[in-house]
């Protein structure tokens, strides 16, 4: 806690995040007591602003937490009709078929969607029951009581100036107290991340793997629309260079969200992710889906991947840790948002409990058992192999073991037992002498685009007065280190080219940090080899805009 003298306010819960797991936390919490007092803490400019999704919904989630959603005019508009697996070549594809993947890979009562509309439309429900949602509010600081547990956050702080001063129209924010206080920060949230490391949370559980996922909205030909159809592809063009894979979803009105994961476990430091995506648009099969149409938005962010074995300690004395902020997405199933509902509704159930046995500040024990023994953890343990897998043997082996692995756990056993993932995806980035540099076509404007012209489409924006939100441990490292053994790495890991090393005739050569570019994807923060680059929220509002993503 600060210095700063600070007003204070008090609710039984304060959640931080107005994503799907933060929002169904507070719709549940209301459900069970509508004198519960309530609020939710958005960074982005309004509720939606900063969600960034893969967009096929599972609706157990809703089902569960409000089962007459369609009757609520929820914004599940596009059932999936069709499902189709490619594996890719350069210039060919191969169909593979739906009829040996487990049932757990069926998209059949699945929808395509807009998770930041589906968010607005539960913020509008959580709000009908009486929670206070404040968009525009990053919370940049926890406060801890007496006993050294969270008992609060300090949200709404503006006026620094670029070097951490307060600027003349500084504003303190306010600390708000809680009961308990619920991280649905999402991926590698900066709270989250100090709650992990102060209270040991990942000691006994594996390292969390993660990939970067990026996205475009295309408004396509309507000849060539098929709503309601989803494909994934694997193979080309990451080859052997990494793991990963694409997603292609046709929703309504013509458009068409066109993704790109790429695994962050990648050895090759030369691999430029971003251009791996646009490199993607021109396989044939993708190409003449988009010829003659336009792309409207773009986006990215990360992906936590390493499922069940993972997954840290959820709770620390007041506060638990929800959805992406632990990391529950299905990697084969690429979809994490049902799991982000369910563990909303885990917490706030656990939370109502303790207050009404008069408990406060404690450890919510009953959310974290529900968690890794309910229907969450029955869906991550059945795919908890995939990932190892695919990141030990390569992606042949691991569709076949991990085929067989999915469909044994779906009977209820597994020969693989749980594999471990080893080391983290800094860790895996190997010297650059050690592999080849690689050669990416010039993006064309028409497919392809070079990422600033992108970065324009994610609507992004961050106020350039305030102080940079991503800092250095140490300054020397970026030149001194990572360009002479990796060959500066963040100037491609970076989905939004927001790191750059700047060369000029008879001056050394400078790391230049762009942060006005930063899309919040938190890539930097996983990959960096040294972990010397720090993410931390900037103030309230800043960051991505994006439309119906």
């Amino acid at each position: 806690m600060s210095e700063t003298e600070r007003e204070a306010m008090e609710y039984d819960v304060v959640i931080v995040g107005a994503g799907p797991a933060g929002l169904s936390a507070a719709i549940r919490l209301k459900q069970l007591d509508a004198d519960c007092n309530v609020v939710v803490l958005e960074k982005g400019s309004e509720v939606g602003a900063h969600i960034l999704s893969g967009a096929v919904l599972d609706p157990v989630g809703l089902d569960e937490l409000i089962p007459d959603w369609k009757e609520r005019g929820a914004p599940l508009n596009v059932p999936v009709k069709d499902d189709n697996f490619f594996m890719l070549g350069e210039a060919g594809k191969l169909r593979i078929p739906n009829f040996p993947m487990p049932p757990l890979m069926n998209n059949h009562g699945n929808y395509i969607v807009s998770m930041g509309n589906v968010c607005r439309w539960m913020a509008e429900q959580a709000e009908e029951l009486g929670v206070e949602i404040f968009p525009g509010m990053s919370c940049s600081e926890l406060v801890f009581d007496e006993n050294g547990g969270v008992k609060g956050v300090v949200a709404g702080e503006f006026g620094k100036n670029p070097d951490g001063s307060k600027g003349d129209g500084y504003e303190p924010g306010m600390e708000l107290h809680g009961k308990y206080v619920f991280l649905s920060e999402g991926v590698r949230g900066s709270l989250s991340k100090q709650v992990i490391a102060k209270y040991n949370l990942s000691d006994g559980h594996e390292p969390q793997k993660y990939g970067l996922g990026m996205k475009e909205i295309w408004e396509i030909d309507p000849a060539k629309h098929r709503e309601g159809s989803v494909t994934h592809t694997m193979g080309w063009p990451l080859g052997g260079n990494a793991g990963g894979g694409s997603f292609i979803y046709h929703l309504e009105n013509n458009q068409v969200y066109v993704g790109f994961v790429v695994h962050l476990n990648y050895k090759n430091p030369h691999l430029f992710p971003y251009m791996e995506f646009q490199r993607f648009k021109h396989h044939p099969m993708v190409a003449d889906l988009l010829k003659g149409g336009k792309r409207v938005a773009y986006g990215a962010r990360a992906i936590s991947e390493g499922g069940f074995q993972s997954m840290p300690k959820m709770v620390a004395p007041g506060v638990a840790l929800l959805g992406c902020s632990v990391g529950m997405v299905n990697v084969p199933r690429i979809k994490g948002n049902h799991n982000a509902m369910l563990s909303g509704k885990a917490a706030a159930e656990a939370a109502m409990a303790a207050i009404a046995d008069g408990r406060s500040g404690d450890e919510l024990s009953d959310y974290e058992a529900e968690v890794r023994n309910g229907k969450i953890g029955q869906d991550l343990r059945k795919v908890r192999n995939v990932k190892p897998l695919w990141s030990k043997y390569g992606l042949t082996a691991s569709l076949v073991m991990g085929g067989v692995d999915m469909w044994t756990n779906t009977l209820g056993f597994s020969l693989l037992g749980t594999l471990e993932h080893g080391k983290s995806d800094a860790e895996a980035t190997e010297e650059a002498s050690k592999h080849q540099t690689i050669d990416y076509p010039k993006p064309d404007g028409k497919l392809s685009f070079d990422r600033l012209t992108n970065v324009a489409f994610s609507f992004t924006n961050h106020e350039e007065s305030q102080p940079a939100h991503l800092t250095l441990k140490d300054a020397d490292v970026p030149v001194n280190s990572n360009l002479p053994k990796f060959a500066g790495p963040s100037a491609r890991y970076c989905p939004a080219g927001v790191y750059e090393f700047v060369e000029e005739a008879g001056k050394d050569t400078r790391f230049v940090i762009n942060f006005q570019n930063c899309v919040h994807c938190k890539t930097c923060d996983i990959k960096d080899p040294a972990q010397n680059i720090v993410w931390t929220t900037p103030q309230g509002g800043d960051g991505p805009n994006y439309p119906n993503m």
